[in-house]
This record gives C-alpha cells, structure tokens and sequence, in this order.
C-alpha cells in the first residue's frame, strides 16, 4: 500500500489531503471520501485504507483547512463540550458551494497523478457529507459513476441544491444508506427522500438499517454497529464494483 498526505491548492488555500491506493496493478480507479463532521483522524485514515486495499485510489480531503484545523482531538460528543461547540461551529463553516470548489481542485489533482485512473470516479461521504457526495454526483454528471451518502443529514431541505433536487441531476447510481433513528434525518425525511427519487427516475437506492443510530459505521462511535457497519462496506464494495 502507497499512502501519502499532501496539500492540495484551491481557490481558498492548501487542502491538506490523505491518498492511499495500492503498490501494485495501477492505475487504479478514484474514489473520493468525504468526512463527518468530527473531522479527519486515525478513524478515517483507516477506512480509507480498507477501501484502498480493494484496489482503488482514495482521496480523504481535510475539509476544515480553510479554519486552519486537521484534528480536534479526543472525541467528547457531549452536548455543551467545548470540544462539541467547536465541531458544530466547524461543520456549520462550509457549505455545499464551497466543498464543490474544493472538489475541482480535488478532481484537478487526481487527473494529474498517474496512479490515478483516468476517467469515471466514486465519491461517498458520512454524516454532513452525505449532501456533498450526492452533490458532487449532480455537479459531475459524466465524471461521477457511483455515489454513496452514509447516514446523511438534510437529505430533504428548501434549498436548492438540496440532495433530493440534486439526485435528479446525477446519472451515476446512487446510493442511501439511513439508520433507523437518526435526529439528523429522522425517518419521515427518509421517505420523503425515497418517493421523490421514485417519482423522478432516479437511478438510487435508500436503504434504512435496522436497530441502528447515527454513526454507525464508525468503530470508535458509542452507536457502532458491527453487523451494520460491515453490511455497508459490502454495499459501498458492490457500488463501485459495479460502476468503478
């Protein structure tokens, strides 16, 4: 395995950024993972690693460089935490328009790497980010094959690049995977989700999983959910299998 962070220009700074893909067999196809809103740590590395290890090029940005932050440290998700205060007040300083200029530059650089494939990529993101990889998809409608928004948040909002508006413009598959309670994006928001895509053709899948929370997936969260958790990583592999 090859792994390397670099800082990577746009129009707003150096985002600095984790890549790993394999040593051997390239070049190999792009993935793009973007984090929750805890930031980026060991945690994500690691899972950027796993999906790597199954032959892909995987591009962790630092979503926060703008604030100057990479970690925020020991995880206290208590609410009225400093530490909590500071990650809301982190994820609430980006905003779609922002992270997809981030993704130009993002793009820009992987067509630019030779280990990268060229061509069609993936893109995924948890939590916050859920709303950047389906709009990446709608943004890239001949570049982006595969999308996968894990327990994302206001998958349904007013606005206009709200993710189910978005999903109209993809044409990649797309991919939702939702927890069965989640306050971020309680279950009636899911099956508004799910209808519209339904009623507008839209190449997706909403998938709700049983007797989970939100965050699931992440082995160092209190809502970790074994089964679920190596559930999504076989739907995220069939995805890009399939498109990738």
């Amino acid at each position: 395995m090859i792994e390397k962070t670099v800082d990577i220009a746009t129009a707003d700074g150096a985002c600095t950024t984790f890549i790993a893909h394999p040593d051997r067999d390239g070049p190999h196809p792009a993935i793009l993972f973007y984090m929750d809103a805890p930031a980026i740590r060991e945690e994500l590395r690691d899972m950027a690693r796993r999906l790597a290890s199954a032959g892909y090029y995987v591009v962790l940005p630092n979503l926060y460089y703008r604030a100057g932050v990479l970690e925020l440290g020991p995880m206290d998700a208590t609410p009225g935490s400093a530490w909590f205060a500071r990650m809301i007040e982190l994820m609430t300083s980006i905003n779609i328009p922002l992270v997809m200029a981030d993704t130009d530059a993002l793009l820009a650089h992987i067509d630019s790497d030779p280990a990268a494939k060229p061509g069609k990529i993936g893109v995924f993101g948890y939590c916050m980010s859920g709303q950047y990889a389906i709009n990446a998809a709608a943004r890239y409608p001949d570049r982006v094959a595969a999308a996968a928004s894990l327990y994302g948040v206001a998958l349904v909002t007013e606005a206009q690049d709200s993710p189910h508006l978005a999903a109209r413009k993809a044409r990649g598959e797309l991919y939702f995977a939702c927890a069965e309670t989640d306050r971020f994006a309680p279950l009636e928001m899911v099956e508004t989700l799910r209808a519209d895509l339904a009623a507008n053709a839209v190449h997706a899948e909403v998938e709700i999983y049983p007797g989970t929370e939100h965050g699931f997936a992440f082995p160092q969260r209190q809502a970790y959910h074994k089964t679920a958790a190596e559930r999504h990583w076989t739907r995220l592999h069939a995805l890009f299998a399939r498109n990738l």
